[in-house]
């Protein structure tokens, strides 16, 4: 039996009492996170050239609503990652698009985005040891757009089988000179999830997609894998709940960004009033995947006008942000804030600096790719070697350990550390190993109220935050309405 076979038996008969409660209550956080992010992203002059090329957000077609709501909230980087994949802009905002056109129930919606979170993150997972990563992974979004919308639909797993396998017979490739130099980025997962549409379409209608796609030496691992891991898609399955791995995103920003900025804001806090003259420089230190990311991201950084690809994977611009400010919004990424001299002055004065404790816990950890390492074992090494060199092949070594049994205590540690000095001689330090609402033990005990101040954050109404903790027992008419007034 194909490992494609394996999985969509499971997930296409996944019922709301067959996932555990507290995965349940992370994907009602997730929906509420997206559509904070789906907010966000409404808000930007950018999103509402989406609305005016595309349609709103839900429309009569839920194809065209599927992927509009896909493409509003996956470009500011605001939405949620998990071990492995940018995973909620098509495993939360498909499921929300045909929920609501075929009035399904909370918990139906909630079955359905966990079923897209699982088929999306395992296929994710086995092709994490590659050339593409994050929200560079677009293929992510072919899972879980297929996936979330069979779902709700009801369909049998061989429709399932037919749609992936179809999906996946040309999946997306995305340009980094495109990605991160143009508007093409607000397409990341608009594109994949239009053709999962199609696919699953196809699969309806009879057409039938090569059932051993994923593995087959012709197939998908075999070009989107340096180091495949087919036996991530089925492994535990109904144990391994890879929803336990979700890291929510509580400002914009990319890889290790959020834990730099979260400690700019408490330094805010300690040198208010926090003047760009008064700063002589800062320092921050993170794991060679911050530096990664940025470094691809520098040459397309320079200053106001910066295209906004860039800017969020861009350390310095955030993190004299949350100095300045003691936060990072949306509103920092276009005109008039993100024209601010002095805010480009201190940015300037940012250096970046490797530290490899912080890259040991990062490989320590299960996301972004610490247990896609493990699970590899000596395999990983040329992958390791490739992507930072001896020195990370070592020290992901050294923090190996055995692969997780579940993900019941799942961690993302692209942590930071943020030193301002101070023309008068003085200097200031913070440090976090987690951000604020990643995988971590923090995020697993208070993702509910994070998940209410984000919504709010955004714009969104107090009644529509506090009813996402009941989204369980919402019948179809009230979770109709929770949706519309959630993106009202």
């Amino acid at each position: 039996m194909s490992i494609l076979h394996q999985l969509c038996r499971w997930a296409a008969w996944l019922r709301p009492e067959d996932i555990p409660g507290p995965v349940r209550a992370l994907a009602a956080s997730q929906l509420l996170s997206q559509l904070a992010s789906i907010r966000a992203g409404i808000a930007h002059p950018l999103g509402r050239r989406m609305i005016e090329g595309f349609g709103p957000p839900l429309q009569a077609d839920p194809r065209t609503s599927a992927c509009v709501l896909a493409g509003l909230g996956s470009w500011l980087n605001l939405d949620d990652t998990a071990y492995a994949g940018h995973l909620s802009n098509s495993t939360v905002s498909v499921p929300l698009a045909y929920a609501y056109a075929r009035r399904l129930d909370g918990p139906a919606l909630l079955a359905a985005v966990v079923a897209a979170n699982e088929c999306a993150a395992r296929i994710t997972a086995a092709a994490t040891l590659g050339p593409l990563r994050g929200h560079s992974a677009v293929h992510t979004h072919l899972a879980g757009a297929v996936c979330g919308r069979l779902h709700c639909e009801g369909a049998d797993d061989a429709v399932w089988r037919s749609a992936i396998g179809l999906a996946f017979a040309m999946p997306n490739w995305p340009l980094m000179r495109a990605f991160l130099a143009s508007d093409a980025r607000l397409f990341n997962t608009f594109t994949p999830v239009r053709t999962a549409m199609d696919s699953c379409d196809a699969a309806r209608a009879g057409l039938h997609g090569p059932v051993d796609i994923l593995e087959h030496p012709d197939g998908f691992l075999d070009r989107f894998a340096s180091v495949p891991l087919p036996d991530a898609v089925s492994a535990g399955l109904g144990e391994r709940w890879h929803t336990e791995t979700l890291s929510f995103k509580m400002h914009p920003g990319g890889p290790g960004v959020d834990a730099a900025v979260d400690c700019a804001a408490a330094l805010h806090r300690e040198l208010a009033p926090c003047r760009a003259e008064d700063i002589e420089d800062v320092v921050v230190e993170a794991s060679l995947y911050t530096l990664f990311a940025g470094k691809k991201a520098a040459s397309y950084v320079v200053g106001p006008g910066s295209p906004l690809g860039a800017l969020v994977l861009h350390t310095p611009y955030p993190v004299a942000t949350a100095l300045l400010t003691g936060g990072l919004t949306v509103n920092d990424f276009a005109a008039p804030l993100l024209n601010d001299r002095m805010r480009w002055a201190v940015a300037e004065r940012v250096r970046l600096v490797h530290d490899p404790a912080l890259t040991k816990a990062l490989f320590a950890s299960d996301a972004p790719f610490g247990e896609a390492v493990r699970q590899a074992g000596e395999a990983a090494g040329p992958w390791l070697r490739a992507f930072g060199g001896e020195e990370v092949a070592r020290l992901a070594q050294e923090a190996a350990g055995a692969v997780r049994p579940t993900f019941a205590s799942a961690a993302k540690a692209t942590g930071a550390r943020v030193t301002v000095r101070l023309k008068d001689g003085r200097t200031a330090s913070r440090q976090r190993m987690i951000p604020l609402a990643a995988a971590g033990p923090h995020t697993r005990a208070h993702h509910a109220e994070l998940m209410r101040h984000k919504f709010l954050e955004f714009g969104g109404a107090e009644e529509v935050a506090d009813a996402a903790v009941h989204l369980e027992s919402m019948d179809a008419d009230d979770l109709g309405t929770w949706i519309e007034r959630a993106l009202r």
